[in-house]
């Protein structure tokens, strides 16, 4: 198990992609490009317990390990254990997303409970995946192609983040935009893992 630790960094990155993918295909209609992710798992979707199972569950324990594994190394430094945190925090509200589901229209104007929850926690969820590569990028504990990296790589989250507002806003294809926003904060955890464990 200690061995498998390590590398769940790796295989979180990995697992999204597919999970995503998956779930989708017992989507009818499901657009990757119109709607988000989270519509997978969306009160009344075709998909809203599955998407749960085989996504938010299972990567958020993947987040959790990971983040445990670089807080908890021997030589562990103070921006190692804030990473690591970050990580763990982003495993918990992907947990918390999982199990308040968003609501099946959103643009509703009056959200549930459930729904405001839901879009908390993606707001910590997005925010913790902006501090710990800005760690990185501001420390030089780390080499500098992965500051590089990480700088890039916060680039494109900010830039499609910015362009994801748009998109909702004009009700176009906001999902395109939220895959490649979020798509950004994965590619850093792949590169960052990557580094971890190379």
């Amino acid at each position: 198990m200690e061995s498998f630790i390590p590398y769940t960094g790796l295989i979180a990155s990995v697992w999204i992609v597919a999970g995503i993918y998956i779930a989708s295909l017992f989507y009818p209609g499901y657009s990757h490009s119109r709607q988000f992710c989270s519509e997978l798992g969306a009160v009344g979707s075709p998909t809203q317990k599955l998407s749960p199972i085989i996504n938010n569950y299972p990567l958020g324990l993947l987040f959790v390990l990971f983040g445990y594994y670089l807080a908890s190394a021997q030589l562990a430094s103070s921006t190692d254990i804030a990473i690591g945190a970050m990580v763990i925090t982003h495993g918990l509200c992907t947990w918390v997303c999982g199990y308040f589901p968003m609501d099946a229209d959103p643009y509703t104007s009056t959200p549930s409970t459930k729904c405001n929850i839901h879009s908390w926690s993606g707001v910590v969820m997005l925010v913790s995946f902006i501090v710990a590569p800005a760690i990185v990028v501001f420390s030089g504990l780390y080499p500098t192609t992965l500051r590089i990296l990480s700088l890039l790589c916060l680039t494109g989250c900010f830039y499609f983040s910015y362009t994801l507002a748009g998109a909702f806003k004009a009700k176009s294809n906001p999902g395109f935009h939220q895959r490649l926003s979020y798509g950004f904060q994965i590619l850093w955890l792949f590169i960052f893992s990557y580094f971890a464990v190379a």
